[in-house]
């Protein structure tokens, strides 16, 4: 008798045709469970088309948003915004039984281990910055090396102030709720940003990183007992340690960071027990 997998893949981008036919290829694994990181599309129709792919293949799916999934776009005629948006993405996932980081984490049991799966939702706060700049000056000092990030127009925050607090909320929460779990048991933390600042090393763009995550998760693999942590966001697949645990960067990416006949099952990735990659 086989033992059951957890798969995962984020940054799936299927607004682009060229994502969305290599999206088609994915192959199924019906006693096993999936993983979508985040940044799947931008429209709630494009999140329907990914569950009605991927449901009848996978056991189980799980979802966490990325920064698109949050954006508010004027021409589609979506009109949430901000934690408005993401309750009605919540809704979306669970009318097709998606987990969610609003639903209870599972304990599954995965190879020979059971493991609690733990979906966040933690956004970032700006802190993947130098020290002596300061965070009113952040946004800015990006844009002196020419980079900028669409969220600063699209992503609102509503009913928060700004993103900042809204990711100190979320991280409250999620905290709050991890520790209700500290019973021993390993744990897979799921979320779209990286949760430390060391992982996001971006060459060409390297200012970036304020959009890219918080210090405050710095030492959570370790304070609530990770085997693996998945991310995405970043589309520089990896599979890295910090402190004897995995870390596993699992973006597919825009058409431009991809090429070849059936990438996708190469990009969505074995999570446990093992690496397929």
């Amino acid at each position: 008798m086989s033992c059951m997998k957890l798969y995962a893949v984020s940054d799936l981008h299927l607004s682009h045709v060229e994502n969305r036919q290599a999206f088609s290829l994915v192959a199924g694994h019906r006693e096993d469970w999936l993983v979508l990181a985040g940044d799947v599309a931008e429209k709630y129709s494009d999140l329907q088309f990914a569950f009605d792919f991927l449901l009848p293949r996978f056991k189980r799916v799980v979802w966490v948003p990325g920064n698109h999934e949050l954006w508010t776009i004027p021409s589609s005629g979506e009109r949430e915004r901000g934690q408005f948006r993401y309750d009605r993405l919540v809704a979306l996932c669970r009318s097709y039984n998606v987990l969610t980081p609003e639903d209870p984490y599972p304990v599954v049991r995965l190879g020979n281990d059971s493991i609690r799966i733990a979906p966040l939702f933690l956004l970032y706060d700006y802190s993947f910055r130098p020290d002596h700049i300061p965070l009113q000056r952040a946004v800015e000092w990006a844009k002196e090396s020419g980079i900028a990030c669409t969220d600063e127009i699209l992503l609102h925050s509503d009913p928060f102030p700004n993103r900042a607090e809204w990711c100190h909320a979320r991280c409250d929460l999620s905290q709050a709720r991890l520790q209700q779990c500290m019973d021993g048991l390993p744990t897979i933390l799921i979320n779209h940003f990286p949760l430390r600042e060391d992982l996001v090393q971006l060459p060409r763009i390297p200012r970036f990183s304020i959009w890219c995550g918080t210090r405050r998760t710095a030492d959570w693999h370790l304070r609530f007992n990770a085997r693996v942590v998945v991310s995405g966001h970043l589309h520089i697949r990896s599979t890295r340690y910090r402190d004897g645990v995995r870390f596993e960067e699992v973006s597919f990416g825009y058409p431009h960071q991809w090429a070849g006949t059936n990438i996708i099952n190469r990009v969505v990735r074995e999570i446990w027990p093992g690496t397929s990659s």
